[in-house]
């Protein structure tokens, strides 16, 4: 399985939300970090937005924050919001037009899911808590800010 850019930047804007907490993020700051765009991230948040991840606070010295606390905000949270499907095989699809007959009693369709279930109970361990807080400890011990972090998180 493959994640998407979407599902990258998201975690990525969540975390750094929660490293910079408290104060609001910029969408330039948190754009500039990762290289990506402004229109991007602004359709990326979108999702997190309406889902209460993230709240946004209007006015010349807006921004964005968490929406609920960084330990209350799982990878799966993030990723079942950002993702459109977890199909790991056309049988997982359903449907009618789902050509194999065995599909509801396949052996590699079983382990398949199997295998879903046991990714999505890691993601389900781990915050954006947990990922924060090795960029806030580098950023801290560094005396740097969180957009010159980049190079050190990302690898």
């Amino acid at each position: 399985m493959r994640l998407t850019r979407q599902t990258n930047y998201a975690i990525r804007t969540l975390v750094y939300c929660a490293a910079n907490a408290p104060e609001l993020s910029r969408i330039a700051d948190i754009a500039r970090a990762h290289s990506i765009s402004e229109l991007f991230l602004f359709k990326l948040i979108k999702p997190l937005v309406e889902n209460g991840l993230i709240e946004t606070v209007r006015g010349r010295k807006g921004g964005i924050r968490l929406g609920r606390p960084a330990s209350e905000i799982t990878l799966l949270d993030t990723i079942k919001l950002t993702e459109e499907n977890f199909a790991m095989a056309e049988c997982f699809e359903g449907g009618s037009d789902v050509a194999c007959p065995l599909a509801d009693s396949c052996d590699l369709n079983s382990a398949l899911r199997e295998a879903l279930g046991a990714f999505f109970e890691v993601l389900d361990s781990y915050t954006i808590a947990d990922l924060a807080s090795k960029r806030k400890h580098l950023r801290d011990r560094l005396g740097l800010k969180l957009e010159e972090l980049t190079d050190f998180t990302q690898h």
